[in-house]
């Protein structure tokens, strides 16, 4: 589907020199001579490289159609994730590398969006926020701030985050899956 340049946002997949691009920033410019465009840096989804493209204001880009079906996680080797559609029951593997950091967040059963591209996974898409359990975190200073100050601590998970100073060992707590953060104590 084309889409006008100004229409670029962040996040969006675009279908640019046989090839399929994330968008990862996008600023609309416009000089004191001169038409107005678009600076748009992407990264290659199938070769991991980044692009910095001028796009002039005229120009239409070819938006990517991507399928979405829900899916949920079921287990992981050593290489991939696997996932079942609740539905037909049809399992599928994604890479563990193309999931990344965030694989560590999946727990059994938890359901997930998968986005398709000409038949193929090229994403996983998290719910907003998981619950997770502290494993190692250090002890609250006295007279520490709680506003302005953060402590490192372990999930059960493996992941690294920050945490507020009042948060101690198996506390439950929610963390966001798009920045990685601490949201919320439950």
């Amino acid at each position: 589907m084309k889409i006008n340049t100004g229409e670029i946002r962040v996040g969006m997949l675009l279908e640019y020199k046989n090839d399929l691009w994330q968008v990862l920033k996008t600023q609309h410019v416009k000089p004191g001579k001169g038409g107005a465009f678009a600076q748009v840096e992407m990264k290659s989804i199938n070769k991991n490289t980044k692009i910095n493209e001028r796009f002039r204001s005229s120009e239409t880009v070819e938006k990517a159609s991507l399928e979405e079906i829900k899916y949920n996680y079921i287990y992981d080797d050593e290489k991939n994730y696997f996932f079942i559609e609740p539905k037909s029951f049809e399992q599928i593997e994604i890479k563990k590398d193309k999931v990344g950091e965030k694989g560590k967040l999946l727990v059994e059963n938890l359901e997930v969006t998968i986005s398709f591209y000409n038949e193929t996974a090229i994403s996983v898409e998290l719910p907003n926020q998981v619950n997770c359990k502290i494993k190692v975190t250090d002890a609250a200073l006295k007279g520490q701030t709680v506003s302005s100050s953060y402590k490192p601590a372990i999930l059960e998970n493996g992941l690294n985050i920050q945490v507020p100073p009042f948060i101690e060992v198996s506390d439950e707590i929610v963390v966001d899956t798009r920045t990685l953060e601490y949201v919320k104590k439950i």
